[in-house]
């Protein structure tokens, strides 16, 4: 079919320290990547976009994973991840956080960790109860519905912010919800300690023991839609990161993504 084909250094992590970026903070990364020539391109890109590579672990063996998504008019249309050599690659990317430099069990990092979904649900678990993750501001999101029961370890252990969207709220609850604010209050009642959930153009909900806050989303036409719940995380971060209160950080987050899903911001 006649379409346009865009290739962009991507995925959840990736998407996340890009708009961090652009927002004004440095973000280190951890995950595989090869020393293919994708991987070499991968991480020259990384660091002309001033994102940390230092703690990448390169494998010889594996090559650099890849993300292909179809959209159309109405959205998503289909998607497949290979992430095979990230998941080969298992809690070696995770060295410079449980060995050093950046911490180690007996004095854990206590800064913020973005963590995404992708990593295989053995890892997740095993993250969720970590002493080494134990100081750390823990903002979990899943890569996909597909990957979204790999949260659960969060949900049961109470442990970091999740970002999820209505579906795999639904997901992560085994139920189905009309609107963010059902989904979050389930999520809380199950264990979340904090839970954001957007549902597309409809209003989106920040949830803590303390209370629920929901807004709506500003609406806008519709061009692209990849990346746009990573662009909503990495705004309420840098949002909160500024010192807004949760009602102002969750307005300027999804401000942030609908200018993303409008085309308004560059890639």
């Amino acid at each position: 079919m006649p379409g346009r084909i865009i290739r962009l250094p991507g995925g959840v992590a990736m998407n996340i320290a890009m708009a961090l970026s652009r927002f004004g903070l440095k973000a280190d990364l951890l995950s595989a990547i090869g020393q293919d020539a994708e991987g070499n391109e991968l991480v020259s890109e990384c660091a002309r976009r001033g994102l940390g590579t230092d703690h990448l672990y390169r494998s010889a063996d594996l090559p650099t994973d890849r993300y292909m998504a179809i959209e159309g008019a109405n959205g998503l249309i289909a998607a497949i991840a290979d992430a095979h050599s990230l998941e080969a690659a298992g809690d070696k990317i995770l060295n410079p956080l449980n060995f050093g430099p950046l911490g180690n069990p007996e004095k854990p990092f206590d800064g913020l960790i973005a963590l995404d979904g992708n990593l295989t649900a053995a890892l997740l678990e095993k993250i969720a109860v970590s002493d080494s993750f134990s100081a750390a501001d823990l903002r979990v999101a899943p890569a996909s519905p597909g990957k979204a029961e790999r949260l659960l370890p969060f949900v049961r252990e109470g442990r970091g912010t999740l970002y999820v969207n209505l579906e795999e709220a639904g997901i992560l609850c085994q139920a189905s919800f009309e609107t963010a604010s059902e989904a979050a209050a389930k999520l809380l009642e199950r264990g979340a300690s904090r839970v954001l959930v957007t549902n597309g153009g409809d209003s989106c909900c920040d949830a803590t023991q303390d209370g629920l806050i929901s807004q709506s989303p500003p609406e806008v036409l519709v061009t692209r839609v990849t990346g746009a719940g990573d662009t909503f995380m990495a705004a309420h971060i840098a949002a909160e990161c500024d010192g807004a209160n949760r009602a102002d950080a969750l307005s300027r987050a999804l401000h942030a993504a609908a200018s993303y899903v409008s085309g308004e911001v560059a890639i």
